[in-house]
């Protein structure tokens, strides 16, 4: 593995326990870690002979440096069905119910493909690490759909195997020809762990338990698969209080909160990770900071289906765990991490004037640093992860390094580097470098050719949404 130095950094925003910010600094990758973090008169000091030694010098003095940005919540596969017309427009439930029948005919070329796509589009916007959920299987699509794109680009990858086994002649969302039986889905989830679950540092692939969400599985299916990943040492996730619907789904259903669900199914812990919660009530904060449950807070969906606001201040400031996720991509509707981190930023500000979600600070709210910390350290606490989110000595070299003296950054980056990134125009990478491997390249994307990918996804879309 090349022995990488990125050199003079306009700055380097380290994210580590001390919140550094380097002017000039200097940082040395080797055997996929970050070997040694240098300012500018540590490397003068003692770091000149690596310029003659190394394999590749990166020339940063017009870049920010920060970690790789860490997705915590995604459905890759629904890259296929962005902006579908029928659903523009739709509510969760209502949006649910016009693709299920859609994402019914899915292939597993299809899973692989948008799955590329939407991996392609993550770590071009600043994303090493992404959860994907994956909760439909149809016509013999497989997890391992999706873990193949994920060896294909280069991408840090937790793989999360969804399942729904309520349908509607039951009392659930979903069609009953897309749920599975829950001896299938345990058995399947088991074998997936044990033939791709690495917790080694530096581990490029996880597998986490992900049954969907309160509508379409089973208290039972809900209660075997915590037992099924605590008897493995892996993660759980689902979806949890996404909108008012879902709120009264479980009411209806099982007379409680969603997060009185969870409690009673064991579903809380410090290995446990909800998308959305936007529903989240206060007896639910307390819940989830007493046991250190983690939250993927998902701002472009919930405002794309109308959903609602977190109340994320209030979340972090209970000592909460959140990360961010890009989720969709059929319902955000797009997979970049930046967008998502600046959104996060500018939604916490206007939950001011909105109850009951006020408070007293406006825009110090949430600060272009708050949510830099949110998308990479929370990122990384979120799924469970030591090994990332920070630019530090024996962390995986997992970094993104985006340019300051660009159109969108003029003016801008001249004053602050960090507050330009999240408040000007978002913006793509100039290189992305995963497991001290540079995956985009001077903005180039190296792992394959973007056009004939983009364009058999598109023909796969079609032919998919026209089925």
């Amino acid at each position: 593995m090349p022995q990488i130095l990125i050199h003079q950094a306009n700055c380097i925003s380290t994210q580590d326990p001390q919140e550094r910010e380097i002017r000039g600094g200097s940082i040395l990758i080797q055997d996929g870690l970050i070997k040694e973090v240098f300012d500018a008169d540590q490397f003068l000091a003692k770091g000149q002979h690596l310029l003659s030694e190394v394999d590749q010098v990166i020339d940063a003095r017009h870049h920010l440096v920060i970690p790789g940005m860490v997705n915590c919540h995604h459905h890759m596969v629904q890259s296929l069905t962005r902006a579908y017309l029928p659903v523009q427009n739709a509510e969760l439930f209502s949006w649910l119910r016009g693709l299920y029948p859609i994402w019914a005919n899915l292939r597993p070329e299809m899973v692989q493909v948008a799955s590329k796509v939407a991996m392609a589009e993550l770590l071009m916007s600043g994303c090493t690490t992404s959860s994907d959920h994956l909760y439909i299987y149809p016509n013999g699509v497989n997890l391992e759909d999706s873990i193949e794109a994920a060896q294909a680009t280069g991408l840090r990858f937790i793989a999360t195997r969804g399942s729904m086994s309520v349908g509607q002649s039951k009392g659930g969302l979903p069609p009953d020809r897309v749920v599975e039986s829950e001896e299938a889905i345990l058995k399947e989830t088991q074998r997936l762990i044990e033939k791709w679950h690495s917790a080694k540092h530096g581990s490029m692939l996880n597998i986490s338990v992900a049954p969907c969400s309160p509508f379409t599985v089973s208290e039972g299916l809900m209660e075997e698969s915590a037992k099924l990943a605590r008897a493995y040492g892996v993660r759980l996730h689902t979806h949890l209080a996404e909108n008012d619907h879902d709120i009264a789904y479980t009411q209806e259903k099982f007379n409680c909160t969603p997060t009185q669900y969870v409690e009673r199914l064991g579903w809380v812990g410090e290995d446990v990770w909800h998308a959305h919660c936007v529903k989240i009530d206060a007896p639910g904060i307390e819940l989830f900071a007493k046991t250190r449950t983690s939250i993927a807070h998902c701002p472009c969906s919930n405002m794309r289906l109308a959903s609602g606001i977190l109340p994320l201040r209030k979340i972090l400031d209970a000592n909460v765990s959140v990360g961010l996720g890009v989720d969709g991509s059929a319902s955000n509707d797009g997979a970049h991490m930046l967008t998502e981190a600046r959104q996060a930023m500018l939604l916490a500000r206007v939950a001011k004037s909105l109850e009951p979600f006020g408070c007293d600070t406006g825009p110090q709210e949430m600060t272009p640093r708050d949510v830099l910390k949110v998308a990479t350290r929370g990122g990384a606490q979120t799924l469970g992860r030591t090994d990332i989110g920070q630019i530090a000595p024996g962390f995986c070299a997992d970094l993104a390094l985006f340019r300051t003296d660009t159109l969108p950054m003029a003016g801008g980056s001249i004053h602050d580097p960090v507050g330009a990134l999240m408040l000007c125009s978002s913006q793509l990478t100039d290189y992305t470098i995963v497991n001290g491997r540079v995956v985009v390249d001077k903005g180039e994307f190296k792992p394959f050719e973007l056009e004939p990918i983009t364009r058999r996804h598109n023909e796969l879309a079609l032919e998919l949404t026209q089925s």
